[in-house]
């Protein structure tokens, strides 16, 4: 392979991805990209350029001082991008907000392909790229304009990066502006959207991961699991996935597929509302056995509501758990906080 592939993920949530030569140091890739990393010196003494690899292989070399890159910073996988130079595609995330490099969101075409209605819970929005499909990290969002309104909204992908057929998991909301224009859409008909955005991806899997999804929520983990399924998984991955209503709880048969797929991959699903027929009722914290915690040896992953992401972090709270890591996204019905 003679290059990688580098995505530079910002303070604000933009990601913008880079082909590195095989030999090539970050900072220069970026530079030709017309990406305008922070730096001063580029030759490994201001320490101008530090950002920190989430993901990925690398060197760094010797060509730089203490006072820019100290061994411990390096441990803790701090870079210096005027330095790095990839050996596997990477992640950066880089402390400051898109604008400051001179760059900022990338926008793309799509076709609608398909919309499923499941009951009064939600569609899945299915798109064609007529073009290059667009790169993403899986578990991130796009922006999605409503056609003749002026006004976008913020859906995670459910598909796997790379594809030119992308999915979204679009809650229905009575009176909402999206819902209102996919119960009338057709196939064939142009959108237009912005992305990726956000800081809520799948980092390099080291340990067990245990996945918390609310409602519609679950959209980011199916972009998540594609991933994984084609991947060699040797940790155990857990999902619970918690709705509101029985006709809420969507997309199960595809969780059972993934179960098939991925080895060590196990889920389970419950209900909050108490008039429920579903075997598990109760909230994603009531069923959440010490062994899908691992003793705190554990990434866990949460996207739901805001009550849901409230309420996982004060039941870790109480149980004196502090995992590993600990991402997490908050959405409303007509935006996406990312938090992490």
């Amino acid at each position: 392979m003679n290059h990688y592939r580098i995505a530079l993920n910002f303070e604000d949530g933009v990601t913008r991805f880079v082909d590195c030569g095989a030999n090539e140091k970050v900072l220069d890739a970026a530079f030709r990209n017309r990406i305008n990393l922070p730096m001063d010196c580029s030759d490994g003494v201001c320490g101008t350029c530090k950002c920190r690899a989430e993901t990925g292989s690398y060197e760094l070399g010797d060509d730089f001082i203490d006072e820019a890159l100290t061994a411990d910073e390096a441990a803790e996988g701090l870079v210096l991008t005027c330095q790095m130079i990839p050996k596997s595609d990477c992640v950066i995330a880089v402390p400051v907000p898109s604008t400051a490099c001179k760059t900022g969101t990338a926008q793309f075409a799509a076709v609608v392909g398909e919309v499923t209605t499941f009951s009064d819970a939600a569609y899945e929005l299915v798109l064609d790229i007529p073009s290059e499909a667009p790169v993403f990290l899986p578990g991130q969002y796009v922006n999605i304009d409503v056609p003749g309104s002026g006004q976008h909204r913020s859906y995670s992908f459910s598909s796997a990066p790379g594809s030119r057929r992308m999915t979204f998991m679009i809650k229905q909301v009575p009176g909402g502006l999206m819902s209102g224009w996919l119960g009338s859409t057709a196939t064939g008909q142009p959108l237009q959207m912005t992305g990726p955005l956000g800081s809520f991806y799948l980092r390099a899997v080291t340990r067990p991961l245990l996945f918390l999804a609310g409602g519609t929520g679950l959209a980011p983990f199916l972009s998540m699991l594609e991933v994984l399924a084609a991947q060699d998984l040797k940790q155990p991955v857990h999902l619970i996935y918690g709705v509101t209503r029985d006709q809420d709880l969507v997309m199960v048969d595809r969780l059972a597929d993934y179960a098939r797929r991925i080895p060590g991959f196990t889920y389970a699903t419950c209900v909050a509302d108490p008039q429920t027929t579903h075997p598990q009722q109760g909230y994603v914290t009531q069923h959440m056995p010490p062994q899908v915690l691992h003793a705190g040896n554990v990434d866990v992953y949460l996207c739901g509501p805001p009550p849901m992401v409230d309420a996982v972090q004060k039941y870790f709270k109480a149980e004196g758990l502090a995992p590993a890591s600990f991402h997490y996204e908050k959405f409303t019905p007509n935006q996406t906080t990312v938090a992490v």
